[in-house]
């Protein structure tokens, strides 16, 4: 089973957390809502959620993927019902 990391963001460097969510903002399939917003936007997003706790940043140390999730499947991952990929049983 993969060990699931919580990364408080606060502990990363600024431009390593930049870095970090522009590269998720770019994603595919990432969804900002009816309106396409500019880069700076989506990260500013991105950046208050992870503030307000309403987003959390997870590492999974086996698969080497991060992510950025909401709280509610943050849990799931940390408590191992849920592999990122979405399956069931473990991150």
């Amino acid at each position: 089973m993969a060990q699931v990391l919580d990364i408080p963001v606060g502990r990363l460097q600024a431009d390593t957390l930049q870095a970090l969510l522009e590269e998720f903002a770019s994603r595919d399939g990432t969804d900002y809502g009816l309106r396409e917003a500019s880069l700076e936007a989506k990260v500013a997003q991105l950046r208050r959620g992870l503030h307000s706790g309403a987003l959390k940043l997870l590492f999974d140390a086996e698969s080497e993927h991060w992510d950025l999730v909401d709280v509610e499947q943050a849990a799931q991952w940390l408590a191992g019902e849920v592999c990122h990929e979405g399956e069931a049983g473990g991150a």
